[in-house]
């Protein structure tokens, strides 16, 4: 390791930096999709379903993989792996064949499997690099460069439809490796997360690092403390298997840690920011094509939303946040039903309510999905458990991808977002009953808590301000 210090901003800034892959990705397609579809004539919703899906299909298997090999390569290694493949993802993508959909759907596939891995690794990466002072703050960065990879990508679907649409939706994929190029060279100076080095023995290293993130009083301290932590995980870790998520001393962070990132994509976030100009399009009758400024508005809220995360992020428990987030998001789906069963609105009612739900989203479970997935899961088991929590993330995504348009063809749209908001308000149910508070714990703190009481007594106690 260099012996050149490395600012912490520094490390900060590009240890969150995939989540830009992550937003431009998801927000690509959003542009794309309507030129795609007048490209090569798409009318079958399963089809479409099956393409703007196969992304969040290749995540499933890339969060779980790369959670695992994090834990013996480390994490920094496996950035960089996923910065290669979404290169390759994108520029295959983007030489798609005149109606090859299996292609297309193969080379997203592709581009999910490093969606996936940046999806595990960051939030993991930020919690061990983080105090736990300012952990929700901290990785709540992902969560901005995730909204701007959105914003990004919306600004250039908006800038580049005026381009014949055979080359407006391949650039529009294509111009993904830009970030991914940049996330490459920032990653290759970054070092290695401290916990993890600690974990291969190397002390020194760690501490190397440990100086350059703490004030120099407190590197001892923290050292110790995760020496004396990945002792005792080193001689779990032994027998450690997937299995191991279920035991008892895991049990119950592994079931909130997944259901939060299950949760979060159940609720149907994803077909906002998917499909917004096709909501659009049939709430009103403007094209999808015309209608690119909505998918820039939402962009717009969801960075706004990310930003103030990042001022109240430490003044609020998560679990107050993330009940009072999913009530407001789930009202703001059922609305629209009820007030159509009662009288004839003017169409575009149901847009307002999906930005009040984005902007509650964006303060809320959006950041605070992967706070929560990168501090429930204990050391022995975190690459593991944080993969599986993104792998069922992207499960719901894929699901959400695949149905929406599907369910839109046979139902009406307020209908289908109904059924949403019942499911933000069963998240809410989960919130309260399953999750532990974390904010201002040590990851170690939040393990023996996790181990040794239940969700709620954890929640009745004072939390520090460490």
């Amino acid at each position: 390791m260099s012996e050149k210090k490395i600012p912490s901003g520094f490390i900060y800034f590009f240890g969150a930096f995939g989540g830009i892959l992550f937003g431009y990705d998801i927000g690509v397609m959003t542009g794309a999709l309507p030129f795609l579809q007048s490209d090569w004539n798409l009318n079958d919703a399963a089809v479409v379903g099956w393409i703007t899906s196969s992304l969040m299909l290749g995540a499933i298997a890339g969060g779980a993989l790369a959670g695992q090999l994090s834990d013996k390569l480390g994490r920094r290694k496996m950035v960089l792996l996923s910065a290669v493949l979404f290169m390759i993802g994108s520029v295959l993508a983007g030489l798609s064949p005149h109606d090859a959909v299996g292609y297309l759907i193969g080379t997203r596939v592709l581009l999910g499997l490093a969606v996936g891995a940046a999806s595990a690794l960051v939030p993991a990466y930020m919690s061990e690099m983080a105090p736990a002072a300012l952990r929700g703050r901290l990785s709540g960065i992902n969560q901005v460069m995730i909204v701007s990879g959105m914003l990004i990508s919306y600004v250039m679907d908006f800038l580049l439809k005026g381009l014949p649409e055979h080359i407006a939706w391949r650039l529009m994929l294509s111009l993904a490796a830009v970030p991914a190029l940049i996330l490459f060279l920032g990653v290759l100076r970054l070092p290695e997360s401290p916990r993890f080095l600690v974990k291969l023995g190397k002390i020194d290293e760690a501490r190397q690092v440990l100086s350059w993130i703490r004030k120099p009083e407190e590197v001892d301290d923290e050292l110790t403390s995760i020496q004396e932590m990945a002792e005792v995980e080193s001689e779990a870790s032994k027998n450690t298997t997937w299995g191991s998520l279920l035991e008892g001393r895991y049990r119950k962070l592994v079931i909130a840690g997944i259901g939060v990132a299950a949760f979060q994509q159940f609720q149907g976030a994803n077909a906002i920011f998917y499909y917004i100009p096709l909501i659009v399009e049939k709430a009103t009758g403007q094209a999808a094509s015309d209608a690119l400024m909505w998918p820039i508005i939402q962009g717009i809220i969801l960075v706004a939303g990310s930003l103030l995360f990042l001022v109240i992020a430490e003044k609020f428990n998560r679990r107050t946040l993330l009940m009072v987030g999913g009530t407001v998001m789930g009202l703001s789906f059922i609305f629209p039903a009820l007030i159509n069963s009662f009288m004839d609105a003017h169409p575009m009612m149901i847009v307002v309510f999906l930005c009040i739900y984005v902007a509650f989203y964006a303060v809320t479970w959006a950041p605070l999905t992967w706070v929560l997935v990168g501090e429930l899961f204990p050391l022995a088991i975190r690459g593991r458990g944080s993969g599986l929590a993104s792998s069922f993330n992207w499960i719901g995504s894929f699901a959400v991808g695949l149905l929406f348009p599907i369910m839109t063809a046979s139902m009406p749209q307020e209908a289908v977002f109904a059924i949403f908001g019942v499911i933000c308000l069963l998240g809410v149910a989960f919130i309260r009953f399953a999750v532990p508070e974390t904010r201002g714990r040590s990851l170690e703190e939040i393990e023996v808590l996790g181990a040794g009481e239940s969700p709620a007594e954890v929640s009745g106690k004072p939390v520090t301000n460490r």
